[in-house]
């Protein structure tokens, strides 16, 4: 491209001749403006367009104009920023957080699926600078209207926090975020209700019939004390059955670590056929990565009442009620918490805490021996530790 070049009798009018482009035989020219902007006392410039596009050294002058006039009434706006102002939400999250969410998110499909449901319908159309909070909130109010659990609010109002911050730091919108003065509602994803012996048998009793793979997912989770994604992403190369260890390298934290291998989880792997390193373990009808729990195991959790009368999410059993026993029964054979939390992944005690009222019994057991000593015993205990002294 040329140098700009000024025009007589125009002043702030300047062109550009292209070295490729041609117009009626003759080499294409774009116009350019420029003027000093009284907020910032730089020169700004601004491309107005071709020839060939019906620009015209007269229509620059007159575009110049009408951006002083602006700038003298204080409400001039760069041409980036203008293209802001333009940018929809819609447009954002179409091309360019989706894809991104979608290349760098385990959750990238509840991203999609949660704008098309509740954000887009509302905001959608919006450019960035016009979104409110009050926007938002209504946005809130409707998701909770609907029944929805807190965690599902809270997820619908974090992809709406983390696309305008993602505007942000791609430079495509300069704005505050709406989303900072609206309050996000805290979740409490504890399960307090495990599986009995009697349920799990007559649960994967029936799972078996109605859905075989969905019954090797749910005995892996119940005797390893997996994730869901973790056990979908589990590969032959993760699996060393001479150590009697599973490699469980993608997590919900990005830290691997080791599980050991049960005869329940052994016996699932030989039911398996053997794969090559690289091969899921289990696999979608499309031959790729299982991306949710079936239907069946909701269905058989149904059939067989096990949720019969129960309001309280926290008291249903659910597919991650199954990492949960696992969990609640280590707990209640005397397995200490931190190696609890070390075995789930758990980066702090924090999440572990929820099963300490499991090893009240080992406590109760503890205040019983104490009261329960002979008389005659704790007064010959107490003389030695006199002489001892």
């Amino acid at each position: 491209m040329a140098e700009r070049k000024a025009i007589k009798g125009m002043p702030g009018v300047y062109y550009r001749e292209s070295l490729t482009r041609k117009w009626h035989e003759k080499a294409d020219r774009c116009f350019w403006i420029c003027f000093v902007d009284s907020k910032t006392r730089k020169l700004a410039w601004e491309r107005c367009g071709w020839l060939s596009e019906g620009w015209t050294a007269q229509a620059a002058q007159r575009r110049r104009y009408e951006l002083l006039e602006q700038d003298r009434a204080g409400e001039y706006k760069p041409a980036r920023d203008r293209k802001q102002d333009l940018l929809t939400f819609g447009a954002l999250m179409k091309d360019h957080y989706l894809p991104w969410s979608e290349a760098n998110k385990r959750q990238s499909r509840t991203d999609e699926y949660l704008y098309r449901l509740w954000i887009e319908p509302h905001l959608g159309n919006k450019p960035l600078s016009a979104i409110s909070p009050l926007d938002v909130e209504r946005i809130k109010s409707e998701v909770k209207q609907a029944g929805k659990a807190p965690a599902t609010v809270r997820h619908v109002l974090c992809v709406i926090r983390q696309a305008f911050n993602r505007a942000g730091q791609w430079g495509l919108y300069g704005g505050p975020n709406p989303v900072s003065s609206v309050k996000i509602p805290k979740v409490n994803n504890a399960k307090y209700r495990f599986l009995t012996h009697d349920e799990e048998g007559r649960l994967l009793a029936a799972l078996r019939k109605k859905s075989p793979q969905t019954a090797q997912i749910s005995v892996i989770a119940l005797y390893s004390g997996l994730r869901l994604g973790e056990i979908t992403r589990l590969k032959w190369g993760h699996i060393d059955r001479a150590k009697g260890i599973i490699r469980v390298l993608d997590t919900k934290t990005n830290e691997g670590r080791v599980v050991f291998l049960t005869p329940p989880v052994e016996a699932v792997l030989d039911e398996l056929p053997q794969g090559e390193p690289d091969d899921l373990l289990f696999k979608s009808r499309k031959k790729d990565q299982v991306q949710e729990v079936s239907k069946s195991f909701d269905r058989v959790i149904e059939e067989l009442g096990l949720n019969k009368g129960v309001k309280d999410r926290r008291l249903k059993i659910t597919f991650h009620g199954l990492r949960h026993t696992w969990a609640s029964r280590a707990v209640q054979t005397g397995v200490p918490l931190y190696t609890v939390a070390a075995a789930l992944g758990h980066k702090t005690l924090t999440m572990s805490q929820r099963y300490a009222h499991l090893s009240d019994q080992n406590l109760r057991e503890a205040f019983n021996s104490v009261a329960s000593m002979e008389p005659e015993s704790q007064a010959g205990q107490d003389a030695q530790a006199s002489q001892n002294e």
